[in-house]
């Protein structure tokens, strides 16, 4: 194929064409009017090279795509819901009203109401798009070969709205004997700049090209496009079809609405919160730290106050002061209270190995002197909890946070059976209580959300 442009294009509606009732024959039909068609040249009728393009709706209801019912909004849901794949988007235009619906059909297309479509069709009745529309376009391509010898493209088209562009367009959801798309890459413009991204929907144009004659209230549902030779296909090839031009699913930048990313992202939020041990070794930016400490803070707090407390433990001779310490201190634990040999407490300590190699450690803790000071044990004991309590969900919306922020964390506790250590060597409040310490990094590999 070349890549050469044509020079001059004419577009001629097929005019005369009935309505389309199931068991009609679409290239037939067309083929008793097509030799009314003029041509500038005085020709009529098709030539080798011609390009068919015709409206979805009269395929369906040749195919018998229709649905007959009684209550055609609430049929319509129905038979949306059965022909979607997955919603993209929804959006209600006005309370009260059913919600308008982007979806993925089976056919891989993305457009509102699944094609389902209640328009130029007879009362109470809904039309489907076709089966499999690049079957159907190979068909009728097949009918006009072998009632004319000429070897003509088809492409059938549907009308879609468009991401970022006020208004409706035709667009190929069907399509034989016709180069679909142009890849432009690896070619030279005029200044000798190679083409890197440059493929044109050449199937895509031609559907919106053609509809400028057809319109949607002139009952034109067929024309025929020439000039386009160079983009014709030979007689026994019908190409790839029109489901080349379905974007692949891992190349889709967009494939969820705003409304439904978000909720996706609520959903998924607290999934994505895994406990991350191995980290790469690029630095965490402090601003990212504080954002996440700052949502921290979000967390319900006893008595409207704001008792949680987190140290970002960035400097570097502290940080080991502290680790240090906290070994030994558990390591005496371990020997002395559990009666542990040397290997056994050197096992255990390689827990904490994470809080060494980690890019950033977040000291967390929660400050008790709002308690209230009851006179009796019970109810103290109580406070103190209800405290530790709204420090532990702060310390959750904190691993969320950074999990949000795709950074992994660990949640270590060794400050909390160290609290005496921490304190002392941090010169802290005897009112603050650790709870823990938050590894914080890079993940070495991408975490999977839990099940």
């Amino acid at each position: 194929m070349t890549s050469e442009l044509p020079t001059a294009l004419e577009i001629r509606p097929i005019l005369g064409l009935p309505d389309v009732s199931p068991g009609d024959d679409v290239a037939a039909l067309m083929l008793d009017r097509v030799e009314r068609v003029l041509w500038a040249d005085g020709s009529h009728g098709l030539a080798t090279g011609d390009v068919v393009v015709i409206t979805s709706k009269i395929v369906s209801k040749a195919e018998g795509r229709v649905v007959v019912g009684t209550d055609r909004e609430t049929d319509r849901d129905a038979v949306i819901a059965a022909e979607t794949t997955r919603v993209v988007a929804s959006r209600v235009a006005s309370p009260g009203q059913p919600p308008t619906q982007i979806v993925q059909t089976k056919h891989g297309l993305v457009l509102a109401a699944a094609g389902v479509d209640a328009s130029n069709t007879e009362p109470n009745t809904l039309v489907l798009l076709p089966e499999d529309p690049d079957r159907s376009a190979a068909s009728i391509r097949a009918v006009i070969a072998a009632r004319t010898g000429v070897n003509v493209g088809v492409v059938i088209t549907d009308t879609m709205g468009r991401p970022w562009r006020i208004g409706l367009m035709d667009m190929a959801i069907g399509a034989a004997g016709i180069k679909v798309l142009d890849d432009h890459r690896g070619r030279h413009d005029a200044h000798g700049n190679e083409l890197a991204m440059t493929v044109t929907a050449i199937a895509d144009e031609i559907a919106s090209a053609a509809e400028l004659v057809k319109g949607k209230l002139s009952n034109l549902p067929i024309a025929v496009v020439r000039g386009l030779g160079p983009h014709v296909l030979n007689a026994n090839d019908n190409g790839t079809g029109a489901v080349a031009l379905v974007r692949p699913p891992d190349e889709d930048l967009f494939s969820l609405g705003t409304a439904e990313a978000i909720a996706q992202g609520r959903r998924d939020a607290i999934r994505m919160r895994r406990t991350v041990r191995a980290f790469g070794a690029a630095p965490v930016e402090r601003s990212r730290l504080l954002a996440a400490i700052n949502l921290a803070n979000t967390a319900p707090a006893p008595h409207h106050t704001k008792p949680c407390r987190f140290i970002i433990l960035d400097e570097p001779i502290i940080r080991t002061q502290l680790l240090v310490a906290m070994s030994e201190q558990w390591a005496r634990d371990l020997r002395e209270l559990e009666g542990f040999d040397d290997h056994e407490v050197a096992r255990r300590l390689a827990r904490g190995d994470v809080l060494r190699e980690a890019p950033s450690i977040v000291l967390a803790f929660v400050d008790v002197a709002a308690s209230h000071a009851y006179a009796d044990d019970r109810r103290r004991t109580a406070e103190r909890d209800m405290f530790v309590a709204a420090g532990g969900a702060a310390i959750e919306n904190l691993l969320i946070a950074l999990a949000a922020d795709s950074l992994g964390s660990a949640w270590i506790s060794s400050s909390i059976f160290c609290a005496d250590v921490v304190l002392d060597l941090l010169e802290l409040p005897r009112s603050w209580v650790p709870l823990g310490a938050i590894a914080i990094g890079n993940p070495a590999t991408t975490p999977t959300p839990h099940d």
